[in-house]
């Protein structure tokens, strides 16, 4: 099966994935991993990203849709594989149709109350370790014990935003998706277990 997943900051893309992934056996691909597994490895196109990351411009579509080709091209997508992160544009969304084709695009639809709930109360450890202060109460870390902070893009103001520009971006990919008859859209405020049993509802009707 292939997937693309779309869904607001904050939807429960993330967690969604992982369930997904391991339900099918096949790979969660996140774009932001995989450039900076690249950026790390020193490849050539992860030298071509960063010389115009360097400049602080965007990285062009055809730099990011090579990146992905590359990666969709290893042997573990053989039988699938879930993307989170790519496309975000119609021209990306249009490369990858020349690249694979697609099963399902999956769009998770939580609120904007529910969004900002979610990532405005996310905290952060030192450590490494993430709460959320809709179920842990306390300031400190339960691993190491360390104070435990707030992330400037997790706060209620920033994700206003964040919400404001993904809502721009992407409400064109649905349309792209819809009219192609691959767009399911799921209701993400729920427990993940309970949306991804609503999903495989879903999917069983199609």
């Amino acid at each position: 099966m292939k997937f693309v997943l779309l869904g607001a900051p904050g939807a429960g893309k993330g967690s969604q994935a992982v369930v997904m992934a391991d339900y099918y056996k096949i790979p969660h691909i996140s774009t932001g991993d995989v450039f900076r597994a690249h950026l790390k490895a020193g490849t050539e196109i992860g030298k071509l990203a960063k010389s115009y990351m360097d400049k602080g411009l965007l990285v062009p579509d055809e730099v990011v849709d090579k990146i992905v080709e590359q990666r969709l091209g290893e042997p573990d997508c053989v039988n699938g594989f879930i993307l989170d992160g790519y496309p975000r544009t119609i021209p990306q969304a249009e490369a990858l149709s020349k690249i694979t084709d697609l099963d399902y695009v999956i769009d998770i639809v939580v609120g904007k109350d529910i969004v900002v709930k979610r990532i405005s109360g996310r905290r952060m450890c030192t450590c490494g370790a993430t709460y959320n202060t809709n179920s842990y109460s306390s300031q400190l870390c339960e691993k190491c014990g360390k104070q435990l902070y707030q992330r400037d893009d997790d706060k209620e103001e920033t994700v206003l935003k964040r919400l404001e520009v993904y809502e721009k971006n992407t409400s064109p990919l649905i349309e792209y998706y819809q009219n192609k008859g691959l767009l399911i859209q799921i209701d993400g405020s729920e427990s993940v277990e309970k949306t991804f049993e609503n999903l495989q509802k879903t999917l069983a009707t199609k």
